[in-house]
């Protein structure tokens, strides 16, 4: 959720109000801190299920004043009066944009308290500058969790609120590159190399079912953002995404059925003997070979050749907070650590626990090893339905 209201112009504040600022500004985080805090109590708040409001005062629009710290320091006091002794106070960017972290909100409505904190600060910011002064700064709200309920399509996620993602962004460019090019390379070879194989499986699809080769559906990938997923079709057309979507959301709540082998507990995390599947559908998936066309998917940069599987947006619906951060640090891949550890036979809090494994540990050389353990996951169909 994000909230932006532009304010009026203020003129620069005396040297003597400078002076006060420098005091007034003491308490305040420096830059590392505050993101560093905010990416502390964006995951408390996933913890603790309890929202938490991310305030940003921007004046950059001010370019001659940017960096005026007397100016920011009228405003910081604005603000001293406004929050309370546990929400955390500093500089989203230095010099330029002031941010306030409100903690613990609670079961508040967020919406309610957006109205609330902005007419006290309009009040104060009124109160403090002459009509006519304000101009240029804009105050901006961003409410975590959100942007995830409803239909399960969310939207791309704010990057204020995730500022550690894209700082380790900045930092891996070189591996991210590497990585890319490890994709485009890797996907274009196995659409060549495949390519008779894509022509027999065609075919077969064709003469054993009516309906397309292909089957495209919408997947959410990394930050929320929707694209469309390709596979080859293992289903009847028209068939009733209901028997799916409710065994989802009953596996992600854990409630899925288990059935027992040799004494220990097996769990599917895609449905058995699922009737909507044809019989060529039956062995494609037994082998994988459904999941080819997502070579195409890679070679568009939708998807990379390691990484997370992308979700359908129902399943998201039925996420905990912290499933969700399997979408945010790690492009989704055709294959991944959940492929190679068992594939559909674990529970879902683990193979998030790998997605997050591999998000954190990442580098091309994992990539690498992946890849390599690939093909013996595949060949044994340990865990594939």
């Amino acid at each position: 959720m994000s909230n932006q209201r532009a304010y009026a112009e203020v003129k620069t504040p005396s040297s003597d109000a400078g002076d006060m600022a420098v005091g007034t500004m003491a308490g305040l985080l420096s830059e590392e801190q505050f993101r560093r805090m905010l990416c502390r109590e964006r995951k408390r708040s996933e913890r603790s299920r309890k929202h938490l409001l991310l305030m940003l005062i921007d004046s950059k629009g001010m370019k001659q004043r940017k960096g005026d710290m007397a100016l920011m320091g009228k405003i910081m006091g604005v603000l001293n009066k406004t929050i309370r002794e546990t929400d955390l106070a500093g500089w989203f960017e230095a010099g330029s944009v002031l941010g306030v972290i409100f903690t613990e909100l609670g079961g508040t409505d967020v919406s309610a308290a957006v109205k609330i904190i902005e007419s006290k600060v309009t009040l104060g910011l009124q109160s403090t500058f002459k009509p006519g002064q304000l101009s240029n700064f804009q105050l901006s709200f961003y409410a975590f969790p959100d942007g995830w309920e409803g239909d399960g399509h969310g939207r791309p996620v704010d990057a204020a609120l995730y500022p550690d993602l894209f700082e380790v962004e900045k930092r891996k460019k070189l591996s991210l590159l590497i990585k890319r090019v490890m994709d485009f390379g890797g996907s274009t070879a196995a659409l060549i190399i495949l390519s008779p194989v894509f022509l027999v499986l065609a075919a077969l699809i064709k003469l054993t079912s009516k309906g397309p080769v292909f089957f495209r559906q919408e997947r959410v990938g990394q930050y929320g953002v929707p694209f469309v997923f390709l596979k080859f079709r293992s289903m009847n057309v028209s068939t009733d995404s209901t028997i799916h979507k409710e065994y989802v959301r009953n596996f992600i709540a854990g409630k899925a059925g288990n059935s027992v082998v040799e004494g220990n507990v097996k769990i599917v995390y895609k449905i058995t003997n699922d009737p909507r599947v044809t019989w060529i559908g039956k062995i494609m998936r037994r082998t994988s070979l459904d999941e080819l066309p997502q070579f195409l998917n890679v070679l568009m940069g939708s998807m990379s050749l390691v990484g997370p599987r992308p979700p359908i947006p129902y399943e998201i619906e039925a996420y905990d907070i912290w499933h969700r951060r399997r979408l945010l640090e790690s492009k989704p891949g055709i294959t991944g650590l959940w492929q190679v550890h068992g594939r559909s036979r674990t529970t879902f809090d683990e193979m998030v626990r790998l997605d997050l494994q591999y998000s954190r540990t990442w580098s091309p050389l994992l990539d690498l090893k992946i890849l390599l353990q690939t093909p013996r996951a595949v060949f044994s169909g340990d865990g594939a339905y």
